[in-house]
């Protein structure tokens, strides 16, 4: 039947065509506020080393999290295999609840770690690789069957808020699937593919790391559950799904040691303190904050404890940065411009540095009154220097001290910028005057 309008008028009802209807929305969850959510950790093909990272967190800390003690995160009630209270059937019993949808409207994450494993491979041979749990199935000898945990991965990440690969094995395959790997191992995101969208239509979002950086796990978390909560946008990754902010800069752009390297300056073995590019560090290529960051508390790091870069957070890891600890290829011609460019740069710096370190009082009186050690006087080719760097320095900009001829009208006239009753030997002598 037709609608009767506000003037009375009938106007018949078109059916809706598909240009009309609304487009089809991927996100299946609400946006906040959430009080708690379940956080679902699976280990593949792993040594357990991003939990030992993750557990090391301090910004935020895990505790915090799980405690729900962070202010306007929900409480994080965090499913993992190891440092779950719960043990066999009742602890793949909340693994089953949220693949079959019976969570009660409370959201939930899944987190990976370690390789996923082709675990078609295993089954050709009646195995598997990596397991969680057991399922019964009708066999002719009634035994049960271990669900592999990619089986897991596949039917939670679909209902999941979002899917978080942490580590290298889980970002990129890792060192399980090096190059003659037997296992078929690959990543997440090889596993679910480019079209994969969580229930709020995230795609899986990777932080790398061999282990990571446990805070650059946690603080994406925490954005995320920003997010979910619908107190901040959905932070900024790119186009690997890596958090932007963590992962932007390479290695060596926050590397202590990268002045050395334009310096033209380069260890020669380990211990030493200069650059680490010609002892097989990859930094200047790599993309990670762990120098910056540190690896546990804001401490330590590859390079901070002298070891170099080989590249463990990188998608091409460790089949395009093997052998480790050798000079790498592109290094060879960067280094040799370095080692050119930077023996000048070196020896104009020291002249600064030499200049910069005498106060400007010293040079009027031609001597600097270090009880400590005996510091070199000025040359003729220091002052020649120094007045033209001066000329340069000070060119339409105000130099330091009073303008030309208002010199005396505090100190006197017979040396401008020095008083004249201490330009005799007492004061060098140190005399009370």
């Amino acid at each position: 039947m037709a609608p009767e309008t506000a003037t009375g008028t009938i106007k018949a009802t078109q059916p809706p065509t598909e240009a009309t209807q609304p487009k089809v929305q991927r996100e299946r969850l609400p946006l906040g506020p959430i009080k708690n959510i379940h956080v679902y950790w699976l280990a593949g093909m792993s040594c357990d080393g991003c939990t030992i990272a993750v557990a090391g967190a301090t910004n935020p800390g895990i505790e915090g999290l799980l405690l729900g003690t962070v202010p306007a995160m929900p409480k994080m009630l965090l499913h993992h295999p190891v440092l779950s209270v719960e043990a066999g059937a009742d602890f793949v019993k909340s693994f089953q609840d949220a693949s079959h949808g019976k969570l009660e409207g409370e959201p939930y994450v899944v987190v990976y770690e370690g390789s996923v494993a082709d675990e078609r491979i295993a089954k050709r041979t009646g195995g598997y690789f990596s397991a969680m749990g057991v399922e019964a199935i009708e066999d002719a000898d009634g035994h049960g069957q271990p669900v592999p945990t990619a089986t897991w991965l596949s039917r939670l990440a679909p209902g999941a808020a979002a899917t978080i690969a942490i580590g290298t094995c889980a970002t990129w395959g890792g060192i399980p699937s090096a190059e003659g790997n037997p296992t078929g191992a690959m990543s997440v995101m090889d596993l679910l593919g480019a079209d994969y969208r969580s229930a709020l239509g995230l795609p899986v979002i990777n932080v790398p790391g061999c282990a990571p950086v446990g805070d650059n796990f946690t603080e994406t978390v925490f954005a995320i559950l920003l997010f979910l909560q619908g107190l901040g946008p959905l932070p900024a990754f790119d186009e690997l799904g890596r958090p932007a902010w963590l992962f932007k800069e390479t290695v060596h752009q926050g590397c202590t040691r990268a002045g050395y390297y334009e310096e033209g300056t380069f260890a020669s073995r380990y211990g030493d303190p200069e650059c680490l590019v010609e002892l097989g560090c990859w930094g200047p290529v790599v993309n990670c904050n762990i120098v910056k960051r540190g690896a546990i508390n804001h401490m330590g790091g590859c390079m901070k404890a002298g070891g170099v870069c080989i590249g463990c957070t990188m998608p091409g890891f460790p089949d395009k940065f093997a052998p480790f600890y050798k000079t790498p290829p592109g290094a060879t011609l960067s280094t040799f411009a370095s080692h050119g460019v930077g023996t000048v740069m070196r020896r104009l710096r020291r002249l600064s540095n030499r200049e910069a370190s005498r106060e400007h009082r010293w040079d009027v009186l031609g001597h600097v009154p270090s009880g400590w050690a005996h510091v070199q006087h000025q040359t003729v080719m220091d002052k020649a220097i120094k007045f033209f760097y001066q000329k340069w320095q000070h060119f339409r900009a105000k130099a330091p001290g009073r303008p030309p001829g208002q010199e005396d009208r505090l100190w006197g006239a017979d040396r401008p910028g020095v008083r004249s009753d201490y330009l005799d030997d007492s004061a060098v002598r140190g005399d009370d005057r």
